[in-house]
């Protein structure tokens, strides 16, 4: 991982709940210099820390910021949303049959108990699974396919896959977001 004492391109600013903690870790909360503006104009958010940027208008000028905190607390026990994104993040992007690790592009999900035997799309019934463990299980049960659930199937709390989340760090963060973030990171220029 990149830590970059200059600005990053695009200029967007790290979005932090008003207990100071990330609203998401993966992907990481940032909002375009632009949405931040606007935020700090409508009086939404406080600003943490400013990039060595300034933007101007006619009446004033600001410096634009790199970290931001909202006003307002925005709960974060509320149910994760089912997506293919959330499962591969539950699942740590592995199949959870051969234990591979993929990305979202060659990675699918599965319902244990195919749909075709009455399963239902929900959190207890998908699981991540690579193409060819997917084609192998076929419409059959894990049980019945002879390829055992590497862990337990449940529906994640927004902590569990906030945690998920911090496994994946980005490829480049500013320095002025490190004191928000929780990764073992090096400063590079």
């Amino acid at each position: 991982m990149q830590v970059l004492t200059g600005s990053p391109s695009g200029y967007p600013a790290l979005v932090l709940n008003a207990d100071f903690r990330p609203l998401s870790y993966f992907p990481l909360s940032l909002w375009s210099w632009e949405e931040v503006i606007k935020a700090v104009w409508q009086d939404r958010v406080e600003v943490v820390a400013t990039y060595d940027r300034v933007v101007r208008s006619p009446s004033m000028e600001m410096q634009l910021p790199s970290v931001v905190c909202l006003k307002s607390y925005i709960d974060q026990d509320r149910s994760p949303a089912f997506t293919r994104f959330n499962v591969f993040l539950r699942d740590g992007f592995r199949c959870q049959y051969c234990g591979e690790r993929g990305t979202s592009h060659d990675l699918t999900f599965d319902h244990v108990l195919p749909r075709s035997q009455g399963g239902i799309t929900s959190w207890r019934n998908i699981v991540t699974a690579c193409g060819p463990c997917n084609l192998k299980k076929g419409g059959r049960t894990p049980l019945q396919a002879q390829m055992p659930l590497r862990r337990k199937v449940e529906r994640p709390t927004t902590w569990q896959l906030q945690e998920a989340g911090r496994k994946f760090p980005p490829q480049t963060l500013h320095k002025s977001w490190l004191d928000f973030l929780y990764w073992d990171v090096a400063l590079e220029a």
